[in-house]
């Protein structure tokens, strides 16, 4: 049977060349490219996992998952050392969303914003 090798969450963006410099400067991803011209889309990585970030139409409204669903994140990214990722990008200076909490689900988790407001939780399971 055929298997699913990899994703890549999709986000809508207002300034696709601030947001992959957003991604790259303060989240620590990486791009090497900007297609179109002007420039209507990127994908980002980190350790080998994708972000496609895309350009919204101007005169679009972008709407973020927490505005519709209170707490609901746009990505969530599962990490091996939050505490390391969360000064990491304390420290790049990141958008903080929520600070460090042991959630009752059993996962240490984060939250940063991107320049859209996009809540990109960031957690690890914590084995209890």
């Amino acid at each position: 049977m055929a298997r699913i090798t990899s994703t890549a969450a999709v986000l809508l963006v207002k300034d696709v060349v601030a947001s992959a410099n957003y991604f790259r400067d303060r989240l620590g991803f990486e791009y090497d490219k900007l297609w179109g011209e002007p420039p209507g889309f990127c994908m980002v990585w980190r350790d080998s996992h994708v972000v496609m970030l895309s350009q919204a139409p101007t005169d679009a409204q972008l709407v973020p998952n927490w505005r519709i669903v209170d707490k609901m994140w746009n990505l969530y990214i599962w990490v091996d050392d939050v505490d390391a990722i969360y000064a990491e990008l304390r420290q790049r200076g990141a958008i903080i969303d929520y600070e460090m909490c042991l959630q009752p689900y059993g996962v240490k988790e984060f939250g940063v914003q991107d320049l859209d407001d996009h809540d990109i939780g960031i957690g690890q399971i914590i084995h209890q």
